[in-house]
């Protein structure tokens, strides 16, 4: 079985990946790998922080690898959180110590829209994969709404918020398959298997 190294170490996304591609693909997290560094995320898009995160772990172990860089972006916030999604309330110092930060970055995002009726919404996640030096980008996106409250306990980050369009739930109302048939991630992931699994046979 071919291994793929995913350049995160993110439990949630590690678990969502092999529950994707886990029977085709062996994937190894940076902490398989012993890699226990966190790799900055300094560029200013989506886009460049996967291949930033990818070409690190290439140059340091000239392993096939991928990377992930997701973005929350709302209509009426022009775009933002975006590419600070994951550092959204910390930006402003709006986080309580102690305090995790998806539920700060959630209280944040939900002050800034209070009371707007424009709540249309995006998830955006776009994978960088470097095989044989070659860096291919691969990019999921689902539109939605955001709630006024959390509603749900699965999933992670924004998702007891994120309602996709033509469904009643949130991202966190939904079991993992549920979630992993329409999310941004699965819809990336899967053309990146189609990739890969067009590659293998070929």
């Amino acid at each position: 079985m071919k291994e793929l190294v995913f350049a995160t170490h993110n439990l949630n996304k590690i678990r969502e990946i092999k529950h994707l591609i886990g029977q085709k693909f062996r994937i190894l997290s940076l902490d398989e790998i012993d890699y226990i560094e966190k790799i900055p995320e300094n560029h200013t898009t989506i886009e460049g922080n996967a291949e930033a995160k990818a070409k690190k772990i290439f140059e340091l172990y000239r392993k096939d690898c991928f990377a992930d860089d997701t973005g929350l972006e709302v209509e009426i916030l022009s775009g933002q959180p975006g590419v600070i999604s994951a550092r959204f309330a910390d930006y402003t110092n709006e986080r309580i110590p102690g305090e995790d930060i998806s539920n700060a970055n959630i209280r944040k995002l939900l002050r800034l829209m209070q009371g707007e009726a424009n709540r249309k919404a995006r998830f955006r996640t776009v994978i960088a994969l470097i095989m044989e030096s070659q860096v291919h980008l691969f990019e999921g996106v689902v539109n939605g709404h955001i709630m006024e409250v959390k509603k749900g306990i699965n999933g992670f980050g924004y998702d007891p918020v994120f309602q996709p369009e033509g469904y009643n739930q949130t991202f966190a109302e939904m079991t993992l398959e549920q979630k992993n048939r329409i999310s941004h991630r699965a819809i990336a992931i899967t053309k990146l298997a189609e990739y890969l699994l067009k590659g293998k046979s070929g």
